[in-house]
């Protein structure tokens, strides 16, 4: 069955990026197209194959396109405005929107004009603070990029873009979950999307010399050094949560606290890795491949090319069919009986490659850190689906908070060196006991 609706994002440049990020794991991905050369570049004829193919697949009354890479920048503005050509060309009566995925390197006031004119929505790849973003976002001769993202940033805001920040969360910035959200909010972001870098590097690469490899790997492989640990993850979340619950909600957005609001609603996840099943969310490489997701680029996961057959077909097909009911019916029993599968539903598959207690096959590698995160925002979580409910804003969480807060308080303050009651993990001087330092603190 034709499904109504599938996102395929594409990649016009391939893998090709101008800078070298150490925990990128789509640059090696250049291997599978070895004769590509110098070509990594959507021809016009594959560009009009992948518009109209996709604008057809749709059986709702928009088309939302996304562009990532690699980098896309390095195409030039004239290769998006030809795709921006092709969607008007095609579109028939369906709303078509643009989202652009980018390290801001290459933004100038051309892009600014031309993103801001045709509304795209950028997502801007940023990991933080200077000392966070340049530990592994360095370009190719593995010189720092913060400054240059930054300038990127401000031409966005030049010309009123409208955009967003995606922050991979690895083993150093991790660590610092307040000081990350804090910053994001001082540079302009109101929506935040923190995505969880997990690899495993293979013994001995396979024929295909990728490095990197999907849970099926039956070869010996290690967890990459920069991947975020479990637990880690986990504390990450709790303490970005406990600063937005108390002063942010209905005014920042963080793309998993939303999704999890929707799942305490009762509502199907709007977000693949905690969805039942997946299988709609594709990638498009430069030259037309079609594979089942953007983390499983791997030649056994490659569904065929535009050039052969619809997106249509190839979504609805049975290898693509079947990779979507894996997600389900490959579930270990340990996370069937987990009080929190309606929100999890086992993550994303990429990382579905421990074992759990009982021996079985299939567990999440950040499970421990799901686990605490859930049980973490359980009752916030359920007080805000209870206004929701009620027809009244998730936002007076803020107020219940505080009550709670203040039923809960120690009757003195902490330690400078105590750990900070809001529950952020860290260090009372170095969290909330901050602001109780500040002059505006000791003059109120």
């Amino acid at each position: 069955m034709t499904p109504s609706a599938c996102h395929v994002m594409a990649k016009p440049s391939g893998s090709v990026c101008n800078i070298d990020c150490k925990y990128c794991f789509y640059l090696e991905k250049e291997k599978l197209y070895p004769d590509a050369a110098r070509t990594w570049r959507m021809s016009d004829e594959v560009l009009e194959l992948y518009v109209k193919q996709y604008i057809e697949a749709q059986d709702v009354p928009a088309a939302n396109f996304a562009w990532q890479g690699g980098e896309p920048t390095l195409l030039g503005v004239d290769f998006f405005r030809r795709a921006v050509e092709l969607q008007q060309k095609y579109a028939g009566d369906k709303t078509i929107t643009n989202a652009f995925q980018t390290n801001g390197i290459l933004l100038d006031d051309e892009w600014g004009a031309f993103l801001a004119e045709n509304d795209f929505l950028v997502g801007l790849s940023i990991d933080g603070p200077r000392e966070f973003h340049d530990r592994y976002r360095v370009d190719k001769g593995q010189k720092p990029t913060f400054d240059r993202v930054m300038a990127g940033l401000d031409m966005l805001k030049k010309h009123e873009v409208e955009f967003n920040t995606l922050t991979v969360l690895q083993n150093h910035n991790a660590e610092h979950p307040v000081e990350i959200y804090r910053f994001l909010k001082e540079i302009g972001s109101g929506f935040m999307q923190f995505i969880p870098i997990v690899e495993r590097v293979a013994d001995d690469p396979g024929p295909d010399g990728l490095e990197l490899v999907d849970p099926t790997h039956e070869g010996g492989a290690k967890v990459a050094r920069w991947s975020v640990g479990p637990t880690q993850y986990g504390r990450f979340l709790c303490g970005v949560f406990d600063e937005w619950v108390r002063h942010d909600v209905g005014e920042t957005f963080v793309q998993i606290f939303d999704v999890s609001l929707g799942s305490f609603l009762g509502q199907d996840a709007s977000l693949c890795i905690f969805a039942e099943k997946c299988g709609k969310a594709l990638i498009i490489e430069h030259n037309g491949d079609l594979y089942s997701c953007d983390h499983f680029v791997y030649p056994e996961y490659n569904l065929g090319n535009v050039a052969d057959q619809s997106i249509r077909d190839m979504v609805a097909g049975d290898a693509q069919t079947k990779f979507g009911d894996d997600k389900a019916d490959t579930l270990p029993t340990y996370c069937r009986e987990c009080e929190f599968k309606f929100a999890c539903n086992g993550g994303c598959p990429k990382q579905r490659f421990e074992r759990t207690p009982d021996g079985e096959g299939g567990l999440n590698y950040l499970c421990k850190g799901y686990k605490i995160y859930f049980a973490h925002i359980a009752p916030y979580m359920q007080f805000m689906a209870n206004e929701l409910r009620q027809q009244r804003p998730a936002a007076s969480v803020m107020e219940w908070t505080r009550r709670r807060d203040e039923a809960r308080a120690p009757a003195k303050l902490p330690g400078r060196n105590d750990m900070c009651p809001c529950g952020s993990g860290r260090k009372y001087k170095r969290c909330c006991g901050t602001k109780a330092s500040s002059p505006a603190a000791a003059a109120s």
